[in-house]
């Protein structure tokens, strides 16, 4: 018994899409919202909170909804299909909103342009304003208008021994300041955008959980852990195209901060409709569960049904706090992670003036070259002691990238990012099994349901608060890594207390026994 690659790549396409556009989207909404809407961070990590938000109540009932599906395309393919088409053709028509704000700004949208500055230093001299390091300033006290116009993105400035980006600190406030002062002025384009953002989102929600589905459907239970590993490559394989998107449309370069998107979105949605496409043509859905079926009962397997009067067991008092334990490491741990996901496209270029896509792509294949070894790992030391040691990773990674500034070598953060992935990849490989490890076969779901309530709601409030950190007077946007530094060495806290969860090593039977070279 064997698994068919073949088959769960064909099948991981729906996992490739789903990944394309999010690491499109998280990488490029916050930018807009700020850059070109004037957003605060508070305001746009609420928005970038509302797929989590969504997420909380759709994903089980949409996955509910497709498990009563009668379709002759099968149970999970038609929401597959649906979702992919609206969800592609509303982030494409959110470049053309988008456009629509940049032409209420383009007076200001030239990068190193003296006239765009000018009107910038014009309409925001008497302001107050702040820094990305949280200093309140006026910025007619900072400079004259001919100073101000002679400020360009590469510039630096040693101040006490720490190289300061006049660029950063004066210009970009300033710009998005008028920004917010034109939106203001013309709510429009802002209330289209977060109309279209709201079904992109719903259409995105409506068939995750039918795509999640899908591979256990058509893959025996012996061999699902082996197919979800090759849905998580094709998954990751997504993101990394789009991160090499990225790098050639230069999405995170400064000179690129008031961009167009139209051309950018319209290549991502591009990838989703060939990604469906290539699904449509080779998945065949029924045939394929029919088969699995027919196999199961081939092999004698019998899948275990979850029933009020399964087979359950009570946890211990002791087996009761190491899941709260656990469940509490994973909400933090989530905590640092995700505010840097979410905030580091607009950290990069307002801190540290350089290109994230790199950086990310870099902590991607670090996270991909991590995955086996940390399994292996973890089955020698145990999960609690691998996934601690990915924890102080996590923490040294972000508390380094807490000092480095614009003008820091980027390959230091590289390094550091790199060393992020593996921690992450540590962690993610062995915190789920943790958590289904302490319950009996008919509780799978519910630990499941745990597993994820911890995980998404910490994703529902820390782009809020790390965004109300960022916008504090006297703190600014350099507390994003602390923030997630602190939060990361409190899971490490969290997870020493944990005292059960560990793999319990237990002989081979039945097939099992025989399965050697699959």
């Amino acid at each position: 018994m064997k698994l068919n690659y073949k088959r769960t790549i064909l099948v991981g396409f729906a996992f490739f899409l789903i990944s394309a556009f999010w690491q499109a989207y998280d990488a490029t909404i916050p930018v807009i919202l700020t850059n070109k809407f004037g957003m605060s961070q508070t305001w746009s990590g609420v928005i970038m909170a509302l797929d989590n938000i969504l997420a909380v109540f759709m994903l089980p009932l949409f996955g509910a909804l497709s498990d009563k599906c009668r379709s002759k395309h099968g149970k999970r393919t038609p929401f597959i299909v649906i979702g992919t088409i609206i969800a592609a053709v509303a982030i494409f028509s959110l470049s053309f909103v988008d456009n629509a704000q940049l032409r209420n700004i383009e007076p200001v949208a030239g990068i190193d342009e003296p006239a765009a500055l000018s009107v910038i230093y014009d309409a925001q001299k008497d302001t107050q304003l702040q820094t990305p390091d949280g200093e309140s300033y006026v910025l007619a006290d900072m400079y004259t208008r001919e100073e101000f116009m002679e400020i360009r993105t590469e510039a630096t400035l040693d101040v006490d021994g720490k190289q300061v980006s006049p660029y950063t600190n004066y210009v970009v406030p300033a710009r998005q300041a008028y920004a917010a002062a034109k939106t203001a002025e013309n709510p429009t384009p802002l209330i289209l955008f977060v109309a279209l953002l709201l079904l992109v989102l719903v259409a995105m929600a409506t068939f995750r959980s039918p795509a999640v589905a899908l591979m256990p459907d058509v893959t025996v239970k012996p061999l699902r852990s082996k197919g979800n590993a090759v849905i998580n490559l094709m998954g990751t394989a997504g993101g990394i195209l789009v991160l090499v998107l990225g790098m050639v449309f230069a999405t995170s370069a400064v000179r690129n901060q008031l961009m167009s998107y139209n051309l950018y979105y319209g290549v991502i949605a591009g990838l989703m409709i060939v990604s469906l496409v290539i699904f449509l043509a080779t998945v065949r859905e029924p045939a394929w569960a029919e088969q699995m079926r027919k196999d199961s009962l081939k092999y004698g397997i019998e899948e275990e049904q979850e029933t009020d009067s399964g087979d359950k067991r009570k946890l211990s008092s002791g087996e009761k706090r190491s899941l709260i334990f656990i469940l509490a490491s994973i909400a933090l741990w989530y905590f640092g992670y995700n505010a840097v996901t979410s905030k580091y496209s607009v950290y990069a270029g307002n801190i540290l003036n350089m290109d994230y896509n790199t950086t990310l792509l870099i902590a991607q294949g670090a996270a991909i070259l991590a995955y086996l070894p940390a399994g292996m790992v973890a089955s020698k030391l145990g999960r609690k002691k691998t996934i601690m040691a990915g924890v102080v990773m996590l923490t040294v990674a972000f508390g380094a990238a807490s000092f480095l500034r614009a003008g820091s070598p980027v390959m230091l953060m590289n390094v550091l990012f790199a060393l992020a992935g593996i921690g992450w990849a540590t962690i993610n490989v062995n915190s789920f099994p943790m958590v289904v490890e302490l319950c009996s076969g008919g509780d799978v779901g519910k630990y499941t349901g745990f597993y994820y309530t911890a995980s998404m709601s910490a994703q529902i409030v820390t782009p809020m608060l790390s965004g109300f950190f960022m916008d504090m007077d006297g703190v600014g946007m350099t507390v994003l890594f602390p923030y997630a530094a602190i939060f990361a060495g409190l899971a490490f806290l969290t997870m020493a207390m944990v005292k059960h969860g560990d793999a319990k090593p237990e002989a081979k039977t039945g097939l099992e026994a025989l399965d050697i070279d699959d």
